[in-house]
């Protein structure tokens, strides 16, 4: 007859109250790493999506009146959220002549929006490096109370048996096995999302100076 102990469901059950502990952080872990890895990973990809439609239309188009209508189309791109920082500024200008004055407004109006933009990618990420970071750390933690469980119960009971050391070695691969779980997703997303935003920010550093000019050279 098989003995259900023997499986998956048996290691959970040998489990004693810290191990479990451990398990349900590392569960907590991996449930948040995936949904933040579901997120973002549909936002960076629309992101990469709107703005390189944007651009195709920005070079398109000569004015900016008119490509600024289109960007509203484009609500999650970053570089369409750029330009139009960058065309509410100037058209807050005042005296849009001084040619010096006007651009320094805009530039600015414009690095403040690339900032802010930086900091709304690279949201919730850091939680996947923290993941990855740690995880480890408290399985091993499970780990090493599984196996000072199994020598106490050596000494306790004088046998090195199956018997008495099973719970413990049950607890310190369950806990191993839960931390690997929890980090190695966690470190691909966080890999994967930071060569993606990499990718939005040279966007931003390259085509910016040409969101500028274009306001600056528009009649």
């Amino acid at each position: 007859m098989f003995d259900s102990r023997l499986g998956i469901f048996g290691l959970f059950s040998d489990a004693g109250p810290v191990v479990l502990m451990v398990l349900s952080i590392l569960l907590a872990f991996s449930v948040i790493s995936w949904a933040i890895i579901a997120f973002k990973f549909g936002y960076l990809r629309k992101s990469l999506r709107e703005s390189r439609l944007f651009l195709d239309y920005f070079f398109a188009v000569s004015n900016v009146d008119k490509v600024f209508t289109e960007c509203e189309n484009f609500r999650t791109g970053s570089l369409p959220r750029v330009f139009r920082a960058c065309y509410i500024e100037y058209r807050s200008l005042g005296d849009k002549s001084d040619l010096r004055q006007g651009r320094a407004r805009i530039a600015r109006a414009m690095k403040r929006e690339v900032n802010a933009e930086n900091k709304r990618l690279s949201t919730l990420v850091p939680f996947l490096a923290t993941v990855g970071n740690t995880a480890p750390f408290i399985g091993l933690f499970g780990t090493v109370w599984g196996i000072m469980n199994s020598f106490q119960n050596i000494g306790m009971t004088q046998s090195a048996s199956l018997a008495a050391v099973a719970p413990g070695i049950s607890e310190a691969l369950i806990a191993t096995a839960a931390g690997l779980a929890a980090a190695i997703p966690a470190v691909m997303g966080y890999n994967f999302f930071a060569q993606q935003i990499g990718m939005i920010e040279r966007d931003l550093e390259e085509f910016s100076p040409e969101f500028v000019s274009a306001f600056i050279n528009e009649p």
